[in-house]
């Protein structure tokens, strides 16, 4: 019997989601939510850009929540940044999950006993209430600066410090709205400190959560976890494919995370970010990278083609733990809760051209 699938918002992340949910033979879209009036009323696979499916899109969210479905993969802007109310997500996480439904969502909470037993409480009791499971997932945090290092230790004799390292280049990304809206890019520093309050939080949060389920996997009690940022200031005016990045406004941003124990970092989360290439080049170069240091020591390169469709993953990531979560006991159930979640079902495997017969 299929999983019943309600998409919750129709962005570049959500689209993925919902035609690879049309795709699945063990899942069945019943329903969309958007937030626009133009795309209300729509076919979801229109919406999503792929053939009709006989559901309609609303931007309903009171029908969202009466609706008859399994799970609800939830792939909006997170509030923390977004909108008047920054706790608008999990206000509709407890109601979705009050009515019944489990919620996989990419916006944050991979780990939400680090925003307080307040917040968790809100979140198991509105699971209790519905018999429901709440899990978060992505791409990084949600794969990369977490699983795959937790993965690497099983190889692990002795684990003196983990180390995560990304480094981008957004020179190249065509988005002002991602790069300049949200990220604080090309902003001043006046600005920036204004303007971009909410995304540090919610960024610093995410880097906080992905740092202690670690350090809790792991067994480490942490006696903090620090953080530091450091920004740079274009030299000169930068063309990129977001625009143009004006002289004297932030054009780099570097910041580290990092788990202390016994006053030592032992697991640490550095993020580089230019909008340019030429941006503080003393800064960390190179690829995204996972290191291990103890016995054996570990260390894993990924080129900044490392996945040719990093919003894709995300989705993915989202779309392949639905059968896990809906199977799973109620709850907030993070990675170090469920199984090991693999892409059960992707696999394509080509048909055999059928052999012609011979003439005799």
């Amino acid at each position: 019997m299929a999983y019943k699938v309600i998409q919750w918002s129709s962005g570049n992340v959500g689209k993925h989601a919902a035609r690879a949910v049309a795709e699945r033979a063990d899942m069945k879209l019943v329903g969309m939510y958007v937030f626009s009036d133009a795309k209300a009323g729509q076919d979801a696979g229109k919406v999503a850009g792929i053939g009709k499916l006989g559901v309609k899109a609303t931007n309903d969210a009171e029908k969202i929540v009466a609706m008859d479905a399994d799970v609800v993969i939830h792939t909006a802007l997170p509030s923390l940044v977004y909108g008047a109310d920054p706790m608008a997500d999990i206000d509709l996480f407890c109601r979705l999950l009050a009515s019944g439904k489990d919620v996989i969502t990419t916006v944050g909470y991979m780990y939400p006993k680090v925003y307080g037993p307040k917040l968790n409480k809100r979140l198991e009791e509105a699971c209790r209430k519905g018999g429901s499971t709440f899990h978060s997932t992505g791409l990084n945090p949600g794969w990369l600066g977490d699983l795959l290092p937790m993965t690497m230790t099983a190889l692990s004799r002795r684990v003196d410090k983990i180390y995560v390292r990304e480094i981008s280049n957004f020179q190249h990304y065509p988005s002002p709205e991602i790069m300049f809206d949200m990220m604080g890019f090309s902003k001043t520093p006046t600005q920036f400190k204004k303007d971009a309050e909410r995304y540090s939080f919610w960024l610093s949060g995410l880097f906080r959560e992905n740092i202690q389920m670690i350090a809790d996997a792991l067994g480490v009690k942490l006696d903090d976890i620090r953080e530091s940022t450091v920004r740079e200031l274009a030299a000169t005016d930068l063309e990129t494919a977001s625009g143009t990045v004006r002289k004297g406004t932030v054009a780099g941003q570097h910041w580290t995370w990092a788990g202390v124990a016994g006053g030592n970092d032992v697991i640490v989360h550095e993020t580089v970010w230019r909008i340019h290439e030429s941006v503080a080049p003393e800064w960390p170069t190179g690829d995204h990278s996972v290191a291990i240091e103890g016995e054996p020591r570990m260390h894993v390169n990924f080129d900044a083609q490392w996945i040719s469709d990093g919003l894709q993953g995300t989705a993915m990531h989202a779309v392949n733990a639905v059968p896990y979560v809906c199977d799973a006991p109620s709850g907030v159930k993070t990675f170090l809760d469920l199984p090991w979640i693999i892409g059960k079902g992707t696999v394509q495997v080509p048909k055999k051209a059928a052999k012609k017969k011979k003439k005799k």
